[in-house]
């Protein structure tokens, strides 16, 4: 029992860690300011959805599609390539999701389409 607390907090140290990463990604000097701020909203939105999940595992898979694709498309010399893979795979994602949770669907889902409206 106490080893399975200890991996489910350890879990949720690593969604709170990549939230945080993403978040500080966010800050990138390449976007413009409501830019930023639009995907500031959508993290704040991502986080209170993945609050609401019971299973960490759930939440680190989400999290983890949408840091990767912000991630892939904030570099500066991007691989359209990796990029293409990536934001397919945060889709899958989300269709996995989307039947239980439909509202953190929405909100992936708007981070993909602000991320494709910067032309990523």
């Amino acid at each position: 029992m106490i080893a399975f607390l200890s991996l489910s907090l350890y879990k949720m140290v690593m969604i709170d860690d990549t939230l945080r990463s993403l978040e500080a990604r966010i800050q990138s000097p390449t976007l413009d300011p409501d830019t930023r701020a639009s995907l500031q909203e959508l993290v704040e939105r991502l986080k209170t959805e993945i609050d609401k999940l019971e299973d960490a595992e759930q939440a680190e898979s989400v999290v983890a599609h949408t840091a990767a694709g912000a991630r892939e498309a904030l570099r500066v010399d991007k691989d359209d390539d990796l990029l293409s893979h990536t934001l397919e795979g945060m889709q899958k994602s989300v269709r996995r999701f989307e039947a239980s949770f439909p509202d953190l669907t929405k909100v992936v889902n708007s981070i993909c389409q602000q991320l494709s409206n910067l032309g990523i």
